[in-house]
Formats: structure tokens, sequence, C-alpha cells
């Protein structure tokens, strides 16, 4: 797992973070309850079509978009570039890869290009949003989970080692992954954790059907909140809505609980997790390693690992499993067990 730990220091572009996620959901009010009385996010702006909302530290005018359709889907997923004149090096360098980038009129951003990455994901790239006034202080405003920004994605891809050989020239780093060892063979790559703004992750990739998105993640301000949030969920009425948590994740250590919103769409709320910002090498995690999954907490349903939500007239692809099947068999299990 040499490749791994070779770094592009000097990127084509500059991607700073994770940005925005766009969904599409049936009931914008059943959706804009969920996320503002139970995850405390904000409105920014609201019409009879879409619903714009941001964390309660973050200064950007959004972090989440929720369009209204007859089908849940998820768009695409954003990220944000330092400024203008990435956006323009960007539409030349995914040109000279034989990429369709288009540059595109978008609601409360700045100069916005699109693009799909290797496996289909559709990308979107932003500089700028309309400035709005953080409401950390607020805390007579804080409701719910008090969700404070934006922090990753995860998302499900036939192909592990083809996603993370994307965006690895593009300035993305390993901070841990997943593999599993074979007799006589290469490690399989079953999971990389990718980061651009200096902690664990801004976008995961592990084995499954996809593209789709497993889910996206906000930050809270301490670990109390992490119950709090399943007080607030059990009285709205949310219960049946809480899948996973709360726990500690053996990857990035972070305590977590895990949300369905009233479309399926997966959010996770978590405390804050280390620092990854010196050239250090990644952490690789053997799937035989029952600790890589959660530290401490009661086991992931089956749904976990097999529900996700899809990308908007993105076909699926089914991973071609390199692995023998007695390897396959144990990594199910080990699956089913984390």
């Amino acid at each position: 797992m040499s490749q791994i730990d070779e770094f592009v220091l000097h990127p084509p572009f500059n991607i700073t973070r994770a940005s925005h996620v766009v969904l599409y959901v049936r009931d914008l009010q059943a959706s804009k309850r969920f996320y503002t009385e139970l995850v405390g996010l904000v409105v920014s702006d609201e019409d009879e079509s879409a619903i714009y909302l941001r964390g309660l530290e973050e200064r950007g005018h959004h972090s989440l978009v929720l369009r209204k359709s007859q089908h849940a889907s998820c768009a695409r997923i954003g990220m944000r570039v330092c400024q203008d004149d990435d956006i323009v090096k960007a539409q030349a360098w995914f040109t000279a890869q034989g990429k369709a980038a288009t540059l595109v009129e978008v609601p409360y951003q700045g100069l916005t290009l699109q693009v799909e990455d290797d496996v289909g994901v559709p990308l979107e790239f932003c500089a700028s949003m309309p400035p709005c006034e953080r409401m950390f202080k607020h805390y007579d405003a804080y409701r719910g989970a008090c969700a404070q920004r934006l922090d990753h994605y995860q998302l499900q891809t036939h192909d592990v080692r083809k996603t993370w050989s994307f965006y690895q020239p593009l300035g993305f780093r390993v901070s841990e992954y997943t593999y599993s060892q074979q007799a006589d063979e290469q490690p399989y790559l079953w999971g990389v954790w990718l980061q651009r703004k200096g902690n664990p992750h801004d976008i995961v990739f592990t084995q499954g059907p996809g593209p789709r998105l497993h889910h996206f993640a906000y930050t809270l301000p301490d670990s109390n909140d992490l119950i709090r949030a399943c007080d607030v969920a059990g009285a709205l009425g949310y219960a049946a809505r809480l899948e996973r948590g709360p726990g500690r994740h053996g990857i990035s250590g972070a305590l977590f609980v895990y949300f369905r919103d009233p479309d399926g769409h997966r959010i996770e709320l978590f405390n804050t997790h280390y620092q990854h910002i010196d050239l250090e090498p990644a952490l690789g995690w053997d799937l035989a390693d029952p600790k890589r999954a959660d530290q401490w907490g009661l086991p992931a349903q089956s749904k976990w690992f097999s529900e996700a939500t899809t990308f908007t007239d993105t076909p699926l692809t089914h991973p071609d499993l390199h692995v023998d099947p007695p390897t396959l068999e144990r990594f199910l299990a080990l699956a089913n067990d984390a």
C-alpha cells in the first residue's frame, strides 16, 4: 500500500473542504422540521421548491440544500475551492482529462463548475457564497443537536482504488484505509478516508454498489449533544429514525450517532476528531480487526451496509470483487458484526 502515502502537494487547483450536499425530498416541510428541530440547522432562505440550510458555525449561505421532488435522491455533492481562479483551473484540468466540465448558474453560489468523477459521482465546485451571520454564539437559538458545520461525506463505490486514483492527483490525502489481506497477493483496498482540510476526512469511499451517498456528517459542540439529539428525537417522534449509536468509531475515533431523515437519507452527528495536517503515513486497518468499525457500541444493522441514497439519474455498478470466496465470506461476516 506504499502508493497510499504518495502526496500531491501542488495540485492543479486548490480544493479546501467539503462544502454542501443537494438532496431531493418528497415533503419539504417534513424535511425542514427534521433538519431544524432535530439536527439544529438554520434556514438561510426558502421558497416553495427549495430550502437552504447551514450549521450554526457556518458563514457560507448553505451546506445543505433540500429540493422538492417526487423521488428522493442526491443531486450532487459540493466541494469548496479557494478562489474563482481555481474554478477556471479546474475546468481546464478536467477538460484536459477528457471530462465534460460545465460552468453553471446556481442560486446563492458564485462561479460554479459541475463534473463527474471516474465512478460517476456528480460533483460541484464553488469558490464563494453570500455570507451569513455565524450563529454559534446565539445560544438562545440552539435547537436539537445544535449542529455546527458540515464535515464530510461517505460514499459507496464499486471500485475504491479507481476512485482514490481520481482524487489523489487533486491533493486529497489518505488518513486511514481498510484492506483485505490475501495469501500471496497484494492487499485488496476496501475503503479510503480522504481529506483536504486537515482532519481525517472530507470524503470517504467504501466498497459497495455505487456510486451512492451513504451519509453526510455534521459536527456537534460536544459529546453531551449526542445524547441531547437522541432525547430530542424521542420527544419529537423521531425515535425510530435513530439507526446507529451512540458509539465510538475505531476509524477516526469520533463519538457518533446516525439518523435517517423522512426520505431515508442518512446523516451522522458526531463530536470533533483529530488533526491530520502534517505529512504523516496513513493508518491501515485489516478487515479482520473488529476495532476498525467501533471501539464500543451496538453492532450496526444489516441495512447499514445495504441501504444508501442513489444519485439522480446515475446508474449503479456492482463491485467485481477479486477476492477468493473464503475471504469474501469472512468480510461479510465481519461487516455484519461491525
